[in-house]
This record gives structure tokens, sequence and C-alpha cells, in this order.
């Protein structure tokens, strides 16, 4: 059985959210999912209810991690974690960095972006 999930994603990719999503559930999660991309998207999300994990793309052309955070810390929707992911490529290889904003994550996993 799944374990439901309801997941904020700040992403300007599509592509990397679904493959986000697809993570997700191959490990036994049930995502209950939106995607946004800006200051006013994100604030509509949070307006709409409450999330369990909040995923955040560290740099996007119209918004970042960090403004997001400050958005998510200045809610009254207060969650944790507020994770931030960067994929990049690096020698051919995709290489995904993780750092979140508790200490949930082991320091071998998180990569300073």
């Amino acid at each position: 059985m799944s374990t439901p999930l309801r997941l904020l994603i700040i992403e300007d990719s599509e592509d990397d959210a679904l493959l986000l999503i697809r993570e997700l559930a191959k490990n036994g999660y049930d995502p209950d999912c939106e995607r946004v991309d800006t200051p006013e998207g994100m604030q509509s999300a949070l307006a709409a209810g409450a999330w369990d994990v909040v995923v955040s793309d560290y740099v996007m052309p119209r918004f970042s991690g960090l403004a997001a955070l400050r958005m998510l810390k200045e809610s009254d929707r207060i969650t944790d974690p507020h994770i931030f992911i960067r994929i990049t490529c690096e020698n051919g290889r995709s290489v995904l960095y993780i750092r979140d904003n508790c200490g949930g994550i082991p320091d071998e996993t998180a990569q300073n972006i």
C-alpha cells in the first residue's frame, strides 16, 4: 500500500517535476502534487491547504528556492521539510544535489548548492 503525500513542487521544469513524482511513486508514495514556478502560484498553493513536503528547485528564471522558503516561513502554513533540489549534468551524468532546511538528510547525501 502506498503512503499518501501532499507535495508542493516549486520547479520551472515540468520534466524535472515528473521525474520526482515518478521516483516517489516507485518508492512507495502516492503523491498528490501541485507544481508552481512563480511567487503568485506559490501564494495560491499555500492558500489552498497544508502540504506534507515542499520541494523546490534552487534557481529558476522567475523565482528562487530562497524566495520560496521565505514565503513559506512568512505564511501560516509552515511545512517542514522544505527541500532544495538541483539537477545538473556533470561529465555526461545527471547529478541531483539535495539540501534540506531541517537537517533531516544525512550529510553524506546532502550537497551544498
